[in-house]
């Protein structure tokens, strides 16, 4: 394959990297108007939480059917297909008159970033030589990495001068945006199969994961009681169960066998746990400083800012350092920056500032920016060419779900000592929040175990 990438085919990219970027904006914008949702509904933290964890949930549903979509249509048709679920869904979300309503507009909307996020990836598989790969993928790991840290910014910016509705107002042109432009330079990407949907593995999954959610969605009311237990691991057998319909079945949602390969599974591990520390942070920073630092909508997402700006800056420049270097440099020094960003907020947790907290998670953010999209980009150099579909698929469904389930683990962590702990409101937010900084830092610790064991064992093969 020649190593001379066509302008239409970045164009192309570009659309659907818009899209993929306003969904996820929407995904987190929501975080600093918790407080404000609370007020206009009535209702408590761990129910507002759905609206994020809830929409996170539903982008992970539709990236598991998108490997065999990618079979079955054009890119084109899925991405207009996205851009009209996301301008309904967001209309419906703007003038919902309760949280019902608000909840049905979020999950449509969330459809949009179920299938742009991995059409994206896949259309760089597909269209972007090897050698330039490191590069694209770098700079879709921007869009993925730096919308969910801008989305609290943004959102607390349009709270403080307007309502929580008008978060929604301002994504609409640029929705309107990646469909001119995609209409235009997104290519048919080949014949497509006529091939039949597996829609028990979908129920079976969606099923699972939903299981799984509402599980950890009942620490934050209960703590970790037999129900949840109990239901957590009924979660993992219903997985089991998924992946034995799923893969009997010539009608595959995708193909679980690339998980065979070791150095596969400690990337999809690694992959898993970046993106449950970014997304959870996401919310536990912003609101750690309302509560806890009394800080205002704005501010608690003005902290997320800078860190994002980084992290947009040093994901292309990762990708180009992968594509000179080898993934190795770039991504186990990401996953060192990654334990000691983390490390930081937990050590100095006591004398925490807004101004302390944007240098961690700039810290962070640096870490994760190097090792994230270099992580699926190194997974597609480790199976064959007829599986990278299913990398796109199953590994954007992995960050999306590993969004939802450190959005909602974290924050009923945080809910379960607001309801119940001791003393004034800050303080039980003061107690949450060193539980889930403890876990974050428990997780970037695997995160860095697993990658340099992945490095370790694809040394050896290349030996």
């Amino acid at each position: 394959m020649e190593n001379k990438i066509k302008a239409i085919d970045v164009w192309g990219i570009v659309a659907i990297a818009l899209l993929s970027f306003v969904g996820i904006v929407t995904e987190t914008s929501m975080n600093v108007a918790y407080q404000a949702l609370s007020h206009t509904f009535n209702i408590a933290l761990d129910t507002t939480q759905w609206i994020t964890a809830g929409y996170l949930l539903m982008v992970t549903v539709v990236m598991g059917t998108t490997a065999n979509l990618f079979r079955r249509f054009n890119l084109r048709s899925i991405h207009i297909f996205g851009v009209l679920a996301f301008v309904v869904g967001d209309v419906l979300a703007m003038i919902a008159p309760n949280f019902t309503l608000l909840m049905i507009g979020r999950l449509i909307q969330a459809i949009a970033t179920g299938v742009s996020t991995p059409a994206m990836f896949h259309s760089i598989f597909s269209k972007i030589p090897p050698a330039k790969r490191g590069l694209m993928t770098g700079i879709a790991g921007m869009v993925i990495s730096f919308a969910p840290a801008l989305g609290p910014t943004y959102g607390g910016y349009v709270l403080s001068i307007l309502s929580w509705r008008a978060i929604f107002w301002f994504t609409l042109p640029l929705a309107a945006l990646s469909l001119i432009i995609g209409c235009f330079t997104i290519i048919d990407d080949g014949k497509k199969e006529a091939e039949p949907f597996n829609y028990l593995a979908f129920v079976i999954l969606t099923l699972a994961m939903f299981v799984w959610i509402y599980a950890l969605s009942l620490i934050g009311k209960e703590g970790f009681t037999w129900k949840f237990w109990l239901l957590f691991i009924c979660s993992w057998i219903i997985f089991a169960i998924f992946v034995q319909v799923n893969q009997k079945s010539q009608a595959r949602l995708f193909d679980v066998t690339i998980f065979k390969r070791l150095p596969v599974s400690l990337n999809g591990l690694s992959y898993f746990f970046l993106q449950f520390i970014n997304i959870g942070i996401s919310l536990v920073i912003p609101t750690y400083v309302q509560y806890a630092l009394k800080g205002s909508a704005f501010i608690s997402g003005l902290v997320l800012l800078p860190g994002a700006v980084l992290g947009a800056i040093t994901s292309p420049i990762a990708g180009i350092l992968a594509d000179r270097l080898g993934y190795r440099v770039p991504i186990i020094t990401g996953g060192i920056l990654a334990v000691i960003g983390t490390g930081l907020i937990l050590f100095f947790q006591a004398s925490l500032t807004p101004i302390k907290l944007i240098f961690f998670f700039m810290l962070f953010r640096l870490g994760f920016n190097l090792a994230f999209a270099n992580t699926i980009s190194n997974t597609s150099t480790q199976v064959e060419r007829k599986n990278m579909a299913d990398v796109s698929s199953i590994f954007n469904m992995i960050q999306q779900f590993a969004g939802s389930t450190g959005t909602i683990f974290l924050a009923s962590l945080m809910a379960l000592f607001q309801n119940k702990g001791t003393g004034s409101l800050a303080q039980r937010t003061y107690d949450g929040g060193k539980i889930d900084f403890i876990m974050m830092v428990i997780f970037a610790v695997i995160v860095l175990i697993a990658l340099l064991t992945s490095y370790y064992l694809q040394g050896k093969k290349q030996k």
